[in-house]
């Protein structure tokens, strides 16, 4: 499973016009499943994420987790995390998951984050979806469940 996360101040999800998944201060999580993720791959993206220290403390160093404050995650699904762009121009998304059992994992990390007390929104797996963020920092980190 691989994750991109960005702070941001503001991010929403539209689809066919309609905003699906909003938030203000916090975290945009682009969640891709790859072939052969399970539950384990979950776990370790719940424990990861809610926990990890980039948002500043009142000294200014990124000492607080979602977990620490108030702020909100947005969760898109975003198979295309598993592109492969090594031949050719074409990319390959041979290694994702197929989307029945990609969505049920999908879900069941906003479940479980949801069941830290998170407040998650969310786009729509599988949906043509504009994403809109305002970064804060920029602060951007990619997590891979296999590389841990």
């Amino acid at each position: 499973m691989r994750a991109i996360l960005q702070r941001v101040k503001e991010a929403s999800v539209t689809v066919d016009g309609r905003v699906t998944g909003k938030i203000g201060s916090g975290l945009l999580v682009l969640l891709g499943v790859g072939k052969g993720d399970t539950e384990a791959d979950v776990d370790f993206m719940v424990d990861k994420i809610p926990a990890l220290r980039i948002f500043e403390d009142g000294a200014g160093k990124m000492n607080l987790s979602l977990l620490d404050t108030s702020k909100a995650l947005l969760a898109v699904s975003q198979f295309t995390l598993f592109a492969d762009a090594k031949k050719g121009r074409r990319p390959s998304f041979i290694d994702a998951m197929p989307p029945e059992e990609a969505k049920r994992l999908y879900a069941l990390f906003c479940e479980r984050c949801r069941a830290l007390g998170l407040e998650v929104q969310e786009g729509v797996f599988a949906a043509h979806m504009d994403v809109a963020l305002v970064n804060d920092g920029p602060v951007t980190v990619s997590l891979d469940s296999r590389a841990a």
